[in-house]
């Protein structure tokens, strides 16, 4: 079973704030009969809209293939956090990897950030991109690591963009007393995601790129050339990118050994008036495990993710959500929701992004464990520079120690149950 399928009506985006309020595309034409392209691009998210993007600004043919509308994946429903770094610390990425590849995935996490604001102001205005992302932890032990990252990046990386929060500037900051301090990263930001991917679709089209929606691909065969079937035609292509995320399903096992599929939830309240928390238009996520965030809209509803799942279906999203917002907002625990969505994202076992070699002229990237909006945008850069030729940031991508998960298809997600169900146990539990 594929999660294209499993809680989202054909060719139909979830019934979420975003899609609410953003300004819908035209749909795209399914493919019919036969077409022949440079590259054959299988997903419409961030990562495929991007790689199309910048292949078409050198002067190849591109053909985007999409199951089923643009955005209409981890991309159009996400939290919106454009965040700083890796999904790991540079502390860790330094121990794991040495301070040479650390600093290199540094470098390439700050050009996203650059790429999705730029990409964001020339090509989706209405995705509102505004700076400030803040981490609110619950622990003082936390607080005094997060301090130490702080002075680490300014002192090892020369980023001075991070301001440390004790326990009375985080509540100013949030309207919380559920955190005792954390820090404020002027350098990240968040912007509408759904606005930003439909923009990136946009700019696509206009650069020449041929988008079909409804164009779900049933087999991929690599030859002389890479032929990418769907139910209604066939493109054959010089190479083909994998974007597919957590919506991949059994398209290729090679990538599906090292990313798994889990379901996120967010809510929208009610317009909040004088009830509403923050003082700031930042974005805020917390130090559990199993990640809260949350950001303010301009008509000062609250934008609150939280909560996960591992099965094929969704639960009820709004009760799934209600108690973690009621834990960080008691005053806010009855509150109305006017909207409740969930969506797919992927890990993988190191949450160190996915980038691989499926075969000779196909490439894929995903699995950026939560931390996917500027990564995978600039994930897309760097397949258009391996397939145009330079694959020296590919390359560096595709050797980071990924892992797989453990059990191969059949055992990888009751595992990956077992080990979350511990963490969410240590979140409850304030381990």
């Amino acid at each position: 079973m594929n999660l294209l399928h499993a809680n989202d009506r054909a060719g139909t985006y979830p019934p979420s704030w975003y899609a609410a309020t953003a300004e819908p595309l035209a749909p795209f034409a399914p493919l019919e009969g036969e077409v022949r392209a440079d590259v054959c691009v299988i997903g419409a998210g961030y990562t495929g809209l991007s790689a199309a993007l910048h292949l078409a600004e050198r002067g190849l043919d591109v053909v985007v293939l999409e199951a089923q509308r643009v955005g209409f994946g981890a991309s159009g429903r996400n939290g919106g956090q454009v965040g700083s770094g890796q999904r790991l610390d540079q502390e860790e990425l330094e121990a794991r990897l040495g301070p040479g590849p650390a600093r290199a995935l540094w470098d390439i996490a700050e050009e996203a950030k650059a790429l999705t604001r730029d990409l964001a102001r020339r090509h989706a205005g209405g995705a509102d991109y505004l700076p400030g992302v803040a981490f609110a932890c619950e622990r003082p032990a936390q607080v005094a690591a997060a301090h130490a990252h702080a002075r680490h990046l300014a002192r090892v990386y020369g980023y001075d963009a991070i301001a440390p929060l004790d326990r009375d500037a985080m509540a100013r900051l949030t309207g919380s007393a559920r955190h005792v301090g954390g820090f404020l990263d002027r350098g990240a930001g968040h912007l509408h995601p759904l606005r930003y991917a439909l923009g990136l679709a946009r700019a696509a089209a206009a650069a020449g790129v041929r988008i079909h929606e409804g164009a779900e691909v049933r087999r991929l065969t690599e030859g002389a050339e890479v032929v990418v079937e769907t139910d209604r035609g066939r493109v054959r292509a010089g190479h083909a990118i994998l974007a597919c995320n957590g919506y991949l399903g059994n398209l290729a096992p090679r990538v599906a050994r090292h990313v798994m599929p889990i379901n996120n939830f967010i809510v929208a309240t009610e317009p909040l008036g004088a009830a509403a928390p923050m003082a700031e238009p930042v974005a805020v996520a917390d130090s559990r495990f199993v990640v809260n965030y949350w950001r303010q809209s301009d008509d000062g509803r609250l934008i609150f993710g939280g909560g996960e799942s591992y099965g094929w279906r969704f639960p009820d999203i709004a009760r799934t959500v209600r108690p973690a917002l009621a834990r960080i907002y008691p005053a806010l625990a009855d509150v109305p929701f006017s909207h409740a969505w969930g969506g797919t994202l992927a890990i993988t076992p190191s949450r160190l992004p996915a980038f691989l070699r499926v075969g000779r002229n196909v490439l894929s990237a995903s699995g950026y464990s939560g931390h996917g909006v500027a990564l995978a945008t600039m994930a897309g850069r760097i397949l258009a520079e391996a397939v145009a030729g330079q694959a020296g940031r590919f390359d560096l991508m595709a050797g980071l120690p990924v892992g797989r998960f453990p059990g191969g298809a059949a055992l990888r997600h009751p595992i990956l149950v077992l080990a979350m169900t511990w963490y969410g146990l240590r979140d409850r539990l304030g381990l």
